[in-house]
Order: structure tokens, then C-alpha cells, then sequence
């Protein structure tokens, strides 16, 4: 059983606190939960981040944080969803999350004809080389927290200071660019991703 929540628009810090203390105090017995929300305007910066990828942050805040990746953005407009799993349950291991929060987009997207593809040497999922979703993971003592950001209406611009995951050049695309605003149910696409990622976390190890 996997416990949903449904967040709102929060601030990233406060957050940030919350699933660190949530994954630190967690027992055996401790259900999963997966968190979704949208932040404020804000950069992240992973432990392995290189500041050369900021370009131009303006008057965005840059977050520096634990999990494993470079530098992206979230903002409104754009679905967060924190996976929090104990993943010794299902016998995942981290490589195997990645893959299922990967599949769980790629799913998502077919639902509305895009053809979303992942990419072994980037963790993520790209529409035609383009950057739809974004992933980032930390595990501590066998239990996930962070995970997976999936543009679905939102102002693409603040990519344009950065190189996203990353990346020089990497163009990164939203739902609502593809497929235009009027076809983008936000709330709709919410859900659904939530039940994409659970489906994707029962189902039985192949």
C-alpha cells in the first residue's frame, strides 16, 4: 500500500526538510508514500553539480542538495512527484527504480500520444532528444527520497539559464508544447501520473 499526497504549491526548502526527516525516521513498517506538488521558481543543484552549469540565474535561488545529478529547474506549472520507498520491499535496487520511475512517464505520456523514450546514459525521458522529465534520486539505508519532475504547462524560459542535467544545449519541452495549453488537463495529468508510479512499483519484478 502506497500512501498519496497531494501537496500543493511548496516552498523547496521546506520540503526538502520534510522528506529527509520523513526517510531518516521511517521503520520497517513505515507505509511508502509518494508526494505530489509543484514549487516556486527555484534551481536545485545536485552533490555532484558543477556551478559552470548556472549560467544565468538571475533572480532564481539556487538549492544545493544531496541527490545525485547536476543542476534543473522546477517551477509552477511543472509536476513533482517524491518517491518514497523502501526498496528493500520489492527487492529494487536503485538502477531498477530509475527504470520504473522511467517507464511510469513513458506510460503517462502514450496516454496522450507522445512517444517518450529513456535514455541509459542519462537518466530522464526525452521526446525526439528533448528533455520532458526530468530524475534524481538519494537512497539512505535502503529507502529512496527526491525523484521525478515532469513538465507539464509551464514557463520553459529559466531552462534557458542553465545547462539542464547537465547538458550544453539540451532542449527541454513541456506536455503544453507539444500538445498545446487547451489539451493539458494539469490536475488530470497529476493523477495520473501517481497511478503510472504505483502501478510501476506493484507490479511483480521480471
Amino acid at each position: 500500500m502506497i500512501t498519496r499526497r497531494l501537496l500543493g504549491l511548496v516552498d523547496y526548502n521546506e520540503t526538502f526538510s520534510a522528506m529527509k526527516t520523513f526517510t531518516q525516521s521511517r521503520q520497517g513498517n513505515t507505509p511508502d508514500e509518494l508526494w505530489l506538488l509543484e514549487h516556486p521558481s527555484v534551481f536545485t543543484q545536485g552533490v555532484a553539480g558543477k556551478s559552470s552549469h548556472l549560467l544565468a540565474p538571475g533572480n532564481i535561488p539556487v538549492v544545493k542538495i544531496d541527490r545525485g545529478g547536476q543542476v534543473t529547474y522546477h517551477g509552477p506549472g511543472q509536476w513533482v512527484v517524491y518517491v518514497l520507498l523502501d526498496i528493500r520491499r520489492g527487492s529494487l535496487t536503485v538502477r531498477g527504480l530509475v527504470t520504473a520511475i522511467e517507464r511510469a512517464v513513458i506510460s503517462l505520456l502514450a496516454q496522450y500520444g507522445i512517444r517518450g523514450l529513456a535514455d541509459p546514459k542519462a537518466p530522464g525521458v526525452y521526446v525526439d532528444g528533448k528533455k520532458i522529465a526530468a530524475l534524481g534520486l538519494k537512497v539512505s539505508r535502503g529507502c529512496s527520497y527526491h525523484g521525478v519532475a515532469l513538465n507539464v504547462d509551464m514557463d520553459l524560459e529559466p531552462f534557458r539559464r542553465i545547462n539542464p542535467c547537465g547538458h550544453a544545449g539540451l532542449e527541454v519541452i513541456s506536455m503544453a508544447s507539444l500538445l498545446g495549453h487547451e489539451a493539458v488537463d494539469k490536475e488530470a495529468i497529476g493523477h495520473a501520473l501517481l497511478d503510472s508510479l504505483e502501478h510501476e512499483f506493484t507490479r511483480p519484478i521480471s
